[in-house]
């Protein structure tokens, strides 16, 4: 939240979300989520997420059946100065101080697939909503008959909410209103619900009404797709947004234009999309503006099956996927991964821990390991099935839970010992210091929205579309002549096939 200051969010065993703050060195009780009133009515927090800078948050909520997203506002500048008068009181004060902080705001709240009453797209909506509907309860029927015999039925409002905190990127004239010194300030929210095939994006700077928060908010867009999704990414920038869908295609949206980047047809029969995350390159600047109609972008695809496909795309490049075979399936249950995550500030590589405890960078685009991270012997990595890392972006730095186990108790035994066993400690991994990685460490940039009109992004994508005239036309003959031999191919097999 400030230089000093961090923002903790915390969801307890019986469902209570709290938001403490943690500021010279002493954590402070902030403010809880969801307090229960009534016991009848108690309200569960299933899952939440504050936005980076502690700016906003997100919270699922469950009660009696009935599922929705909550989303708060939270009075960071005001808490700062709040815990700095909080310092300067008990420095003067010899006992604790009891303070009242100030509360947070909820901003709006969701429910899965509610008609809106109106809007601009009234019609649209309420098709694509009801189709959403449909889709929902198709999906809860048969889930309700597969566990019919198992006592585990579900309510038929159960649905799951995925989301994503989007920063500005020029479609929408209220973006401009976010905080001019907060980088990271975001500006909508896009949502979608398990069995949906629709995106829902909502604006979190609009201005304020009356009983704002009881009235269900109209999305300001709705990007429908061909199928239901199953998960969903944003890049870096937050500008793309990455759906992978149960028909084993993967559509990357524009937030800019407004229109779907690319589609791309991802080869998974054996199994259906887990996780999908962005492998961004260097952020584009402001100078940058008329080369981003043909930025290539990196995505990620993790299977049930543990397959995992690298896909590249682009609107003006021909999409390429790859999958990632050699080095991370394997028949030794050990040697299958339990993390594999994109480091933000390492271009195209990823970070890959496996069950035994060993940790590689892998370069995406070569399918080739950059280089080992090994700890000592004495320090093994914590629960590797279920590690506890961060990555920190600013310091170049992987943070991961070890044990501490001493040579004489590795030498007496061959495995090691549980966490419980011996002390936890922190191991601490510099990419920054090593001349093998520094050649993929992303030099920092400052990415300046440009807020742009429509007419504006339509001017420059016919201009971005009249360049690259002849690379399409070229693309255009090679595809044809690609399908004039496979024609020819077709025939060959067909002929050979009658004479025999």
């Amino acid at each position: 939240m400030a230089e000093t200051t961090y923002v903790l969010g915390t969801i307890d065993d019986m469902g209570v979300a709290r938001v403490f703050a943690y500021h010279n060195e002493d954590i402070h009780l902030l403010c809880v989520l969801n307090i229960m009133e009534n016991v009848n009515k108690r309200s569960i927090c299933l899952m939440y997420e504050m936005s980076e800078g502690g700016d906003y948050a997100a919270a699922s909520i469950s009660c009696n059946g009935a599922v929705w997203l909550e989303v708060y506002s939270f009075p960071s500048d005001v808490w700062q100065k709040e815990l700095e008068m909080a310092l300067l009181q008990e420095q003067d004060s010899s006992g604790d101080v009891d303070l009242k902080w100030s509360p947070a705001s909820m901003v709006f709240k969701i429910t899965p697939s509610k008609m809106p009453a109106d809007g601009p797209l009234e019609d649209f909506f309420a098709h694509c909503l009801a189709l959403d509907t449909h889709i929902s309860s198709r999906h809860q029927q048969e889930e309700q008959a597969s566990n019919a015999d198992t006592g585990k039925i579900k309510a038929a409002s159960e649905r799951r909410c995925t989301h994503h905190f989007l920063l500005p990127c020029g479609r929408f004239i209220g973006e401009s209103r976010a905080k001019p010194q907060s980088v990271g300030f975001p500006v909508a929210l896009c949502v979608w619900w398990s069995g949906s095939q629709n995106l829902l994006q909502y604006l979190l700077q609009k201005a304020p009404k009356k009983k704002s928060a009881d009235v269900e908010p109209v999305p300001d867009e709705l990007w429908p797709n061909a199928n239901e999704i199953l998960c969903s990414a944003v890049s870096r920038s937050t500008r793309y947004v990455a759906l992978g869908l149960d028909n084993g295609v993967v559509c990357v949206w524009d937030r800019q234009s407004g229109s779907p980047l690319s589609v791309v047809s991802v080869s998974a029969a054996d199994s259906a999309f887990l996780r999908i995350q962005f492998v961004d390159n260097s952020p584009l600047s402001a100078d940058d503006s008329h080369s981003s109609f043909t930025e290539k972008v990196q995505i990620l695809v993790l299977c049930k099956s543990g397959a995992i496909h690298t896909v590249t795309t682009g609107r003006e490049t021909q999409s390429c996927t790859m999958q990632l075979t050699d080095l991370l399936r394997t028949k030794h249950s050990g040697d299958l991964p339990t993390v594999v995550t994109s480091v933000q500030f390492l271009q195209n590589l990823l970070f890959v821990l496996q069950r035994n405890g060993k940790m590689f960078l892998l370069d995406v685009i070569n399918n080739t390991p950059v280089c080992l991270l090994v700890p000592l012997s004495t320090h093994p990595i914590a629960s590797p099935c279920n590690p506890v890392y961060a990555l920190n972006a600013k310091q170049k730095t992987l943070f991961i839970k070890g044990l501490h186990v001493s040579a004489h108790d590795l030498m007496r035994s061959c495995s090691v010992p549980s966490p419980g066993e011996s002390q936890s400690q922190l191991l601490v991994f510099r990419f920054g210091e090593s001349d093998v990685i520094k050649q993929y460490i992303i030099s920092p940039r400052q990415q300046t929205p440009s807020y742009v009109t429509r007419e504006e992004t339509c001017d420059l994508y016919l201009q971005q579309r009249a360049l690259s005239l002849d690379e399409r036309r070229k693309a255009q003959k090679q595809t044809w002549n690609q399908l004039k031999e496979t024609e020819v191919a077709v025939k060959r097999r067909h002929s050979r096939s009658t004479t025999s």
